[in-house]
């Protein structure tokens, strides 16, 4: 698989564009997801010709909506800001983007719980940074985090196995995809749907059995929505150990009862906190190259991203 390419605020990649001169270099994002990745830098505030250093800039709630101004002065922003903003939005439609990361907190690029100041100078933190919310009006189905939430593991894993998930479906579409086609990706993607929800994962399941009856162009627009919705849905343990289980009864002819025991011991410490999940699934994965089980040995979710990114060790 070729790099995937991602949007990202440049400032967490070292580049020294803050409002005062310096950076917000996140070394995981840069040095260890970057060997996969190729990423594409943005900062709203310096495209949009603001100077380094400069002035904060704020969100302040008004009766048109959030406007984005200077702190000190009272400069409003938002216009200069938005027309910038459709243009970069256009140029990023050609970059072939499979999720964006931005920089937590930002006026212009936080995607969440960003102070929004009332009439009366008092900030609430339920704002959306004003090209963090066109990015993701404009690309809705992208995925798309921010630095300070990808220091929690399983968030981290949840995107970054998503965007790999785009990728691939990326790759089916551009090799030019078929009810055959899909109902392969589909199969080999059913334990990792089940990770993250079962009941989306069922939804897909029925609508990649209509494969040969839907038109092509609203089978794959459909599945496109539901597979996105699928894996950003947050995984956790319960439904991790429920796929654990699900595969491990894929093996009821060739384990010993006492081999069984310990697989269960192992899904349940995990499903309590007391082990990483890669415990149950380094014994899972042996038993699957041992008796390379059909179907079973062909899931993605038994090594759904690079095992360099060592996402699967923490708790």
């Amino acid at each position: 698989m070729e790099k995937i390419r991602l949007g990202i605020s440049a400032c967490l990649l070292g580049q020294n564009v803050r409002y005062d001169g310096g950076h917000q270099l996140d070394r995981f994002l840069r040095d260890t997801l970057g060997q996969f990745v190729d990423y594409v830098p943005v900062c709203p505030e310096v495209e949009m010709g603001l100077p380094i250093p400069r002035d904060t800039l704020r969100l302040v709630q008004t009766h048109e909506g959030p406007r984005l101004v200077f702190s000190r002065s009272g400069e409003d922003v938002t216009e200069r800001m938005t027309a910038w903003g459709r243009k970069r939005l256009s140029a990023l439609e050609k970059e072939d983007l499979c999720g964006f990361i931005f920089k937590g907190r930002s006026p212009s690029s936080g995607m969440e719980r960003v102070k929004l100041y009332d009439r009366f100078g008092v900030p609430a933190k339920i704002g959306i940074g004003l090209f963090a919310r066109m990015f993701m009006e404009h690309f809705p189905l992208l995925p798309v985090e921010e630095d300070g939430r990808l220091h929690d593991p399983r968030l981290r894993e949840n995107f970054i196995e998503a965007i790999f998930t785009f990728r691939r479906w990326r790759d089916l579409l551009a090799d030019g995809a078929s009810a055959a086609t899909l109902v392969a990706f589909h199969a080999r993607h059913k334990l990792l749907f089940m990770s993250h929800s079962v009941e989306l994962a069922r939804q897909m399941g029925r609508l990649t059995a209509r494969a040969g009856e839907l038109p092509s162009d609203r089978l794959l627009k459909d599945y496109q929505q539901l597979l996105m919705q699928t894996v950003r849905t947050l995984a956790t343990p319960a439904k991790h150990s429920n796929v654990l289980q699900h595969a491990l009864g894929y093996f009821k002819r060739q384990l010993s009862g006492d081999e069984k025991h310990e697989m269960l011991h192992l899904i349940e410490q995990y499903r309590q906190g007391k082990v990483p999940l890669a415990v149950p699934l380094t014994l899972l994965n042996h038993y699957v190259r041992k008796y390379q089980p059909p179907w079973l040995d062909e899931q993605i979710y038994l090594h759904p991203h690079p095992i360099e990114l060592h996402l699967r060790s923490g708790l």
